[in-house]
């Protein structure tokens, strides 16, 4: 009776020894350098006060900053949320590759922390880190994405825009 709780149990160390591995194994960048969105019209001056922003991108280009109370009011264009961990390696992968990335004119990827935000996360449904929530001007969720798997600034443009 004892020996299949003993095989479950050393199944168990071993599906979650794999399970683990796995998570901290580098990811596939899939982000393309010389990729350009040209598909919107809209266009923002350069933030004075966008201190994440990729050296590469140009004047047109939208901006990524941190959160703060006020930074969907005051903030115009289309808003993505991203939820990120500083200990989650495919929220550091996704935050490298919007600062190396190019993000279209007219929108602002707001980094928000996700372990101190969470009536943000509570607002919004977010339970896992990596999550991407568009919202409006008023701060109402448009579209939710989880870039877990493909932590790229590509598949963000592709899945929440």
């Amino acid at each position: 009776m004892k020996k299949p709780l003993i095989i479950g149990i050393v199944a168990t160390v071993i599906v979650g020894t794999i399970i683990a591995a796995y998570a901290f194994l580098p990811k596939a960048d899939t982000y393309s350098e010389n990729n350009t969105n040209t598909g919107t019209t809209e266009t923002s001056s350069p933030a004075a006060s966008d201190t994440q922003s990729s050296p590469a991108a140009n004047t047109s280009a939208g901006q990524y900053i941190d959160y703060s109370e006020d930074s969907i009011s005051s903030t115009s264009g289309t808003k993505v949320l991203f939820f990120h961990a500083p200990w989650c390696p495919q929220c550091r992968e996704l935050d490298a590759s919007i600062k190396n990335g190019t993000i279209p004119a007219g929108v602002t990827i707001i980094k928000v922390d996700y372990d101190t935000s969470q009536a943000l996360r509570q607002k919004y449904g977010v339970t896992t880190q990596t999550t991407l929530v568009r919202v409006d001007d008023s701060g109402n969720i448009v579209k939710k994405y989880v870039a877990y798997n493909d932590p790229s600034l590509e598949a963000l443009i592709q899945n929440s825009l």
